[in-house]
C-alpha cells in the first residue's frame, strides 16, 4: 500500500509485528497511553506531540491501532533525518471518554491531535446504557465540556490541527452546533457497514487541497468510503463561514445525493489550504483490508474480542469491490481524507522544530509524497500543483 513503510515494502507484515523498528528504544518514537491526568507527558523542545483523543470507552476496536500504526509507519521512514536532527515524535493516546483528561498545547508550537471513532450516541447525556442508541454505553458526560474547549483552542491557534473521525466527526458537530445526530432507522437500512459512497460538494472543487480528489473522482464526483454508523449528522441550517461541506452521503451505492453531512472543514492552512480542523465521518484510517483481517484475527484468536464484534468487522473488511480498482478507490479516499493531511502536519512541525533549534531537517512538507491517486502514484503538494 501507497503509505506502508520501506521497512514492510521490504519485509512485509509479519515481520513488522514481530519487531517494529519504531518499538525500538532510539527510533525517535515514543507512545504512552494516558488513562489519568497524572499520566500526561511533560513539553519537551526536542519533541514533537501528537494526541490522540481516544473516543472507544474502553470498546474492542480497529481504528485507534490503526492511527497508531499510521503515525508509525511515517516515523519508521524518518527514522534517520530523527536522529541526525536530534528530534522524537511522541504519540500520547487520551482515554477522553473515561476521564483521562485532554492534552495541552504549547504556546507557540499549538497541537497536532487525531480524534477515532467509537460507540454510542453523540450526546453523552443519551449514554445511560438503555437508549437503543447507546450501544449499552453508560457514561458521565463531564468530559464533553472540556473536550469542546479543546476544539476552541485548537481552531484558533495557527498551528492547532484536529483531524476528527466517526464518533470524533459527530462531537465536533455537536461543537459547533451545525448538525444533528439522528439514529439511522429502518428506513435508512439501519447502520451503514461497508463499502459505500460519498458525494463531494462545489465547495470540495473549489478547495485548494480536495479539488485534487475531486479530480480523481471523475464526472460522478463520488468517493469509496468504508463506514461504520449508526447516526446520520443532518445540518441544522446552512452552514456559517468559513466552514465548508466537503461531502454528503448518498442513499446506497450510485443512489441519489442524501441529506446528512460526512465531510467538514473548520478552518485550513492560510498558505497552502491543507485541511486543519476537519471532520469524516467514515473510517479513512482502515487502509490494506488484507492486514486489516489479520490483525482482526489475531485479536479473536487470542480472545481479546468476542465472537459477535469480530463477525460483524470480518464482514464489513471481507466486503467485496471491485478486483482492478476496488483497495485502490479506498486508498484515494483515505490519502486525502486522514493520511494526507496527517503527515503534511507532522512534517511542518518537525521542519519547523528543527530550523528553531538549529538542526538540519532535510525534508519541507510541500515536496514530499502525499497524496495516493487512483493510478496508485503518490504525488506532493508541489507535484499537485504542476499537474492541474
Amino acid at each position: 500500500m501507497p503509505f506502508d513503510c520501506r521497512h514492510q515494502y521490504a519485509h512485509g507484515h509479519d515481520a513488522c509485528v514481530a519487531d517494529c523498528p519504531t518499538r525500538h528504544p532510539a527510533s525517535g518514537f515514543l507512545y504512552q497511553r494516558v488513562n489519568t491526568r497524572d499520566d500526561a507527558p511533560q513539553a519537551d523542545a526536542s519533541t514533537i506531540e501528537v494526541a490522540v483523543l481516544d473516543m472507544n470507552h474502553g470498546w474492542p476496536n480497529l481504528g485507534h491501532a490503526a492511527v497508531i500504526r499510521s503515525l508509525r509507519q511515517v516515523v519508521c521512514d524518518l527514522r534517520d533525518a530523527l536522529d541526525a536532527a536530534g528530534l522524537r515524535v511522541r504519540v500520547s493516546s487520551y482515554d477522553v471518554r473515561r476521564h483521562g483528561g485532554t492534552p495541552a498545547l504549547d504556546t507557540d508550537r499549538g497541537l497536532l491531535c487525531i480524534g477515532t471513532g467509537g460507540p454510542g450516541h453523540l450526546d453523552p447525556r443519551r449514554n445511560d446504557g438503555c437508549d437503543p442508541g447507546s450501544q449499552g454505553i453508560a457514561e458521565d458526560p463531564a468530559w464533553e465540556p472540556e473536550v469542546f474547549a479543546l476544539f476552541d483552542q485548537l481552531r484558533a491557534h495557527p498551528e492547532g490541527v484536529l483531524l476528527g473521525i466517526c464518533h470524533t466527526f459527530g462531537i465536533m458537530c455537536r461543537w459547533l452546533g451545525v448538525a444533528d445526530a439522528h439514529l439511522r432507522g429502518p428506513e435508512k437500512g439501519g447502520k451503514s457497514a461497508g463499502i459505500m459512497e460519498n458525494a463531494l460538494t462545489a465547495d470540495a472543487q473549489a478547495h485548494p487541497w480536495f479539488r485534487h480528489l475531486c479530480t480523481q473522482a471523475g464526472p460522478s464526483q463520488r468517493i469509496a468510503v468504508l463506514d461504520s454508523r449508526l447516526y446520520d449528522l443532518l445540518p441544522s441550517g446552512p452552514l456559517p463561514a468559513p466552514l465548508l461541506a466537503l461531502g454528503h452521503e448518498t442513499l446506497g451505492l450510485g443512489g441519489a445525493v442524501g441529506p446528512a453531512l460526512t465531510m467538514l472543514e473548520v478552518a485550513s492552512d492560510p498558505d497552502d489550504g491543507m485541511p486543519r480542523v476537519l471532520g469524516v465521518n467514515h473510517h479513512p484510517e482502515i487502509v490494506n483490508r488484507p492486514r486489516q483481517l489479520s490483525l482482526l484475527r489475531r485479536r479473536h484468536e487470542a480472545g481479546k474480542i468476542d465472537a459477535r464484534w469480530y463477525e460483524e468487522r470480518r464482514r464489513t473488511l471481507m466486503e467485496t469491490l471491485d478486483e482492478q480498482h476496488g483497495e485502490a478507490q479506498l486508498a484515494l479516499t483515505s490519502s486525502f481524507s486522514l493520511h494526507g493531511p496527517l503527515r503534511y502536519h507532522l512534517l511542518r512541525r518537525l521542519r519547523l522544530a528543527a530550523e528553531s533549534l538549529g538542526r538540519p531537517w532535510p525534508l519541507h512538507e510541500r515536496t514530499t509524497p502525499l497524496a495516493m491517486l487512483a493510478t496508485g502514484e503518490v504525488l506532493s503538494l508541489d507535484e499537485l500543483g504542476a499537474a492541474l
